[in-house]
This record gives structure tokens, sequence and C-alpha cells, in this order.
């Protein structure tokens, strides 16, 4: 709106997405400083108990009992706030990934509230796994249509691009006659997004178990956004990427996200005044996701959050060791002292800070090996 409004009389160093990004960034920031503290008092005094510590955690957790949740929320607005300022308004791709945001910022405080009102321990407190896959995978049916519709004229309907190379464009491959109806193979693109997209939500979401964790490791993945963002609207500068100049909106939207979860990680760094809580880590991850595909750099965006999906695969594997083995010999076995990966290490007598700030250390050398991979691959 602002960007348009000061194009519009003469001020052209607002068509620079840098403009746009930093102006996103410095409004959201700014939110959270100034809103921040009264937002944690107005979810204090509404939670009163605040969030519930589940039972699937260490015993050194339950000395958080009785911080407030919901975070997210005051992230959310400022995200969407600062965006909707400063990007361009004439094109979609902006719009879409805050309605990604907007999508799992509601699927996840559904999920807090269940959980607030309840004030249950169960590890199961919120919603339940079955039905989050279903909302999620309506969210990403709807997400990925939009984006294909963002896509260029060169780049054929439902086709992947990995770096500049458009490969598998599955609406014209015949995958098989089942029943005498022809199958194609376009549908492996909503598979493929769904993929990307929850698995990023999940990802994010189960990362954020310990105080300023998620918010450390995201601003990472975010910076190789960023620059492949800038490879994607700069002709010449990148061959490793598409070249997608509608996706120029993206600059406030990621503006306005690094602002955010820097502004928040002031009252989350430890001993957290506020958790985010699902309505903040499930937007995060669905917003990551969705720009990544946006950018068709989702493999890229695979690389940079290799640390939470490490995390992620480290829940995912205990859970699958303990069914099967409990199936075959009547006692589940685990691999880890308990899952995800960071509550692992907590039985291992690591402190909360070191197992942040080495999570941290990594996740930044996952970005670096992901913009090596983008600039040189």
């Amino acid at each position: 709106m602002l960007t348009d409004f000061f194009l519009k009389y003469g001020f052209g160093f607002f068509a620079s997405g840098w403009t746009q990004f930093a102006c996103g960034f410095g409004l959201a920031f700014l939110i959270m400083l100034v809103f921040g503290r009264p937002f944690i008092r107005a979810m204090h005094t509404w939670q009163k108990k605040g969030q519930p510590i589940s039972e699937n955690v260490p015993e050194s957790h339950r000395a958080k009992a009785g911080t407030p949740t919901m975070g997210g929320v005051l992230m959310v607005i400022a995200i969407l706030v600062a965006s909707i300022l400063f990007m361009p308004i004439h094109e979609m791709t902006g719009w879409i990934a805050l309605l990604s945001l907007v999508m799992f910022s509601m699927l996840g405080f559904a999920d807090d509230y269940k959980k607030v009102t309840s004030q249950s321990v169960k590890a199961s407190n919120g919603l339940s796994p079955k039905m989050r896959l279903i909302i999620e995978g309506i969210f990403v049916v709807i997400l990925a249509y939009l984006i294909n519709k963002t896509m260029p004229d060169y780049i054929p309907d439902l086709a992947l691009v990995f770096g500049s190379w458009i490969v598998l464009p599955f609406d014209n491959w015949v995958l098989a006659e089942i029943l005498g109806r022809t199958i194609t193979f376009g549908f492996l693109y909503y598979i493929f997004a769904y993929f990307v997209i929850c698995g990023s939500a999940n990802a994010t979401n189960i990362t954020d178990g310990l105080d300023g964790m998620l918010a450390k490791l995201y601003m990472p993945v975010l910076i190789v956004l960023v620059v492949a963002l800038y490879g994607a609207t700069r002709i010449g500068f990148m061959d490793t990427v598409a070249f997608l100049p509608a996706t120029s909106e993206l600059y406030a939207v990621l503006g306005s996200t690094f602002g955010a979860v820097l502004g928040f990680l002031w009252y989350n760094a430890k001993p957290a005044s506020i958790f985010m809580g699902d309505v903040g880590s499930l937007a995060l991850g669905g917003l990551m996701g969705t720009v990544a595909m946006l950018l068709k750099s989702e493999i890229i965006m695979g690389v940079a959050a290799g640390m939470m999906v490490i995390i992620l695969l480290s829940s995912f594997l205990q859970t699958m060791c303990f069914k099967i083995t409990r199936k075959i010999t009547g006692t589940g076995r685990r691999i880890f002292l308990r899952a995800p990966l960071h509550h692992h290490f907590e039985e291992l007598g690591w402190s909360e800070t070191k197992i942040v700030d080495r999570f941290f250390v990594m996740s930044v050398l996952f970005a670096g090996l992901a913009l090596v991979i983008l600039k040189f691959a």
C-alpha cells in the first residue's frame, strides 16, 4: 500500500526490493518491541496458568510452568501489517505467502487454544495428528494451485524446477490407465507440495521446544531464501535459479518475517517470557515452505533447514522404532533417550543454552552449504 503510494508520488527508491525489505523489517521489529510487553501481560491475564507442560519433556521443563503461550499471534500480526504496508499489491505472490501464514496460524491457534483451555499435560493434548494432517492437506491443495498459477508462461503447468532447469512437466506425462480412466502425473505436484509445505510446518513446530531455539534456527534459512529471491529477480546474478520477476513482492514479506522473528526472540530468549506456540511455529513453517515453492527453491530450502529436518526425523524415527519393536517383541525400544533430538541432549545433561547455541551453529553451517549450492551447483 505505502509502496504504491510513494511510487505514485515519485519516490522511486521504493521500487527497490531492498527498500521494501528494510521497511518491512523495521516496522515488524518495532511492532514486536512496542507491543510485546503489553501482549505478554494480556496473555498472562487471559491464560492464567499459561501453557501446560507436556509429560513428554524432561523434568527440568517443569520450571517453565505458568509461562504464557501464543506469542505467535503478535508475530503474525506484525508480519501481516508490515508486509501489506510495504509490498506492491499488484502481484499474487506476496498474497499467497501471507495466505499460507494466516491459514497455518489459524490451525496453530486452534491447537494452542485446546491445550490452554484443557490444561492437560498429555502429549496429545492438542488437535489429533490425523485431524491436523487432513487440514494441512486442504491448505496445501489451495496453496499449490495458486502457486502454479503464478508461474510465467515459460514454465509448464505443474512442473518442478531444479535450479534453472525445468523438469518433469507432469501434466503431459501419462502414468497409467486405471478402470478406463487416464491418470496423469499432475497430481504428484500436489504430493510434492504436501511434503514441502507440511514438512516445513511440522519441522518448525517440533523444533520449537527450547527457549529461543526456533527463532535462532529459522533466521539463517530466511537469509538463504532472501538470496534465492534476489537471484530469481535479477537476470545473470545466479544461473542456478529460475527467473521469476513476479516474486519481487516477497521482499517485504521476508523482511517483515525477519523483523518479527528477531523481535520475538527479544522476549523468547532464555528464560522465555512467552512461548511462540503452535500458532507461531506452524505459521512460520507454512510460510517458509510456501515461499520456497514460489521461488522454485524447495531443495535449497531443505538443505538450509537441515537442522530442523534432522530434529523432525529424530521424532519420526523414535516413534517408528518404538511401534515396530513393540509389535515384534512386545516391548518398544527407543533410539534416543527422548525425542525430539534436543530433548535427547537434555537427558545427556547438556544445558538448554548449550543445545540452542550449538544447534544454531549447525543451522548456520547448513545455510552456508545451501548458499554454496545455490551459487555454484
